[in-house]
């Protein structure tokens, strides 16, 4: 089975979004970027056929041409005149757009923080005093025809955040926080990838954008801040989970699982991909990633548990599934 994605290509259910365009924005800050892009290619290319022209003409043009084009005007306008002006009003209008794209939240806005990790992204949604009231990793959800303030941090190198079709891409910067601002204008997903190299496995870093009907976008959060089910935790996948030592690392709401370490686990069995955006998200892909996370990301921090045994890993497999 497959399933359509946002650029009309066809991919496995749970990777939807991938790969990920930069020329098909999506939203008005995309527009602006991608407007930006698009004059910078034009003046590049004006730029390359009028030098192109000119050095014909000082090569081969008639005499009276190579004179000119030795001349001392010819020399103040195009070599120094010319790239000022240009320059500098190009410069000026990225300045325009980028302080639009990157000033700090307003008042009322939908504020989440992303920060980076190696190779993840860790996501909280803040509310107006900025406190994190929903935490999640590697998938984001918003409502669409808003503007989403997104704040970046690094949690250890620089890392990059970008989702092509919804904005431009900032640093992700240890120690500083830098925000971007991305919208919306039709529900879909939309996939996103660390465009700053990072590491090993950086080109395995990544992440999805899942943009919702406002109403949809209010039910989605609704039953995000219910208490996390704990029927679960009497079966035998969570012992397993436990006594393996994995919620030293993970957290899983409701439990006394509170690692920091790794991806919080508490709706993991809801998230379209596992992996950091590599891979769909469903029982088969989860055991391989718990049996063998390091064949399937080399690198990645995550130990592969070879010791599980088969019913081991079904159990805990089973557990983790159904954490929605």
């Amino acid at each position: 089975m497959t399933a359509q994605t946002s650029t009309g290509s066809s991919a496995p259910p749970g990777i939807s979004g991938w790969p990920p365009p930069a020329l098909d924005p999506a939203g008005p800050y995309a527009s602006a970027i991608n407007l930006v892009s698009w004059v910078l290619f034009a003046m590049g290319a004006i730029v390359l056929v009028v030098v192109v022209v000119a050095l014909g003409l000082a090569l081969f043009g008639p005499r009276r041409w190579r004179a000119r084009l030795g001349g001392e005007k010819i020399i103040w306008a195009g070599g120094l005149a010319f790239p000022i002006v240009v320059l500098s009003g190009l410069l000026l209008y990225g300045l325009a757009v980028t302080s639009k794209v990157a000033s700090e939240p307003l008042p009322g806005e939908m504020r989440v923080r992303v920060t980076g990790e190696m190779w993840w992204f860790r996501v909280a949604y803040l509310d107006d005093q900025g406190r994190e009231v929903i935490q999640d990793a590697n998938e984001i959800h918003i409502p669409v025809g808003e503007p989403i303030a997104f704040e970046l941090e690094s949690a250890d190198v620089i890392h990059s955040f970008w989702v092509p079709r919804l904005g431009g891409k900032l640093d992700m910067i240890p120690g500083r926080r830098n925000v971007l601002r991305l919208q919306a204008d039709q529900p879909g997903v939309y996939g996103g990838q660390c465009a700053e190299y990072c590491g090993g496995p950086h080109a395995l870093m990544g992440l999805v954008v899942v943009a919702h009907e406002p109403a949809d976008f209010d039910a989605w959060r609704a039953r995000r801040l219910q208490p996390a089910p704990t029927a679960a935790l009497a079966s035998r996948g969570a012992q397993v989970f436990d006594a393996n030592g994995c919620g030293a690392c993970h957290t899983v709401a409701g439990t006394t699982f509170n690692g920091l370490a790794g991806p919080d686990l508490s709706h993991v069995g809801a998230r379209r991909t596992i992996g950091a955006g590599i891979m769909p998200n469903n029982p088969g892909t989860l055991a391989g990633w718990i049996a063998d996370s390091q064949a399937i990301k080399p690198g990645n921090r995550m130990p592969s548990y070879p010791v599980l045994t088969g019913q081991d890993l079904r159990e805990v497999t089973a557990y983790l599934d159904s954490l929605k």
